[in-house]
């Protein structure tokens, strides 16, 4: 019924829990740093976590809740598709909408968080463009795309001209050329093949 690539394997949900809070938290220490330094008056080094610690707080939460809810759902379905990413979107949106207080955003921040990394997975999570696994060979994608580009060369000839940088030439070039030759400066040239077996 399935094949052997579409067999779940479970992944550890704390370990990747406590990593998404690291990384994230990580970027949360960035943004701190940087609220820090922007401040009017020298505050210390310190001030990133006492004045500015929210942000790291928050950052670490919100990615923490993300992955664990992520590979959590996805265990428990035993598959790894885009409603894991958008259930978790929402539980991290909603952790960012809580510092307000207010219910109203703290559904819309989940609901906004969750159609983005929602419509992020479900593209091929990567700005690049699509990026899943297909079942051909590289070097069968790579003849195919030879084959199926490959223009005929009278086309290519018609396209840039005949005899564009010494390279390009029709099967008739050389007495083309010959005649050329002949009626612009009354020089007869003979032409010869390189082929020994003309």
């Amino acid at each position: 019924m399935s094949s052997e690539e579409d067999v779940y394997k479970p992944q550890d949900a704390l370990k990747e829990g406590l990593k998404g809070t690291l990384v994230v938290g990580g970027a949360g220490l960035f943004l701190s740093a940087i609220q820090n330094s922007l401040q009017r008056k020298n505050v210390g080094a310190w001030a990133v976590f006492t004045r500015t610690g929210g942000t790291v707080a928050s950052f670490a939460a919100v990615g923490g809740v993300f992955e664990f809810s992520r590979v959590a759902m996805a265990n428990l379905r035993r598959k790894n598709d885009v409603y894991n990413t958008a259930v978790s979107g929402f539980l991290a949106g909603s952790v960012f909408g809580l510092s307000s207080g207010k219910i109203p955003r703290v559904i819309g921040m989940g609901a906004f968080t969750a159609v983005v990394l929602a419509t992020f997975d479900f593209t091929g999570g990567t700005l690049s463009g699509w990026a899943r696994q297909t079942e051909e060979d590289a070097f069968e994608r790579k003849e195919y795309q030879r084959k199926n580009r490959r223009r005929p060369m009278e086309e290519t000839i018609a396209q840039l001209g005949d005899g564009r940088g010494g390279m390009i030439h029709s099967p008739n070039y050389e007495a083309e050329r010959a005649e050329r030759l002949r009626e612009k400066y009354g020089i007869e040239i003979k032409t010869v093949s390189a082929d020994p077996n003309a």
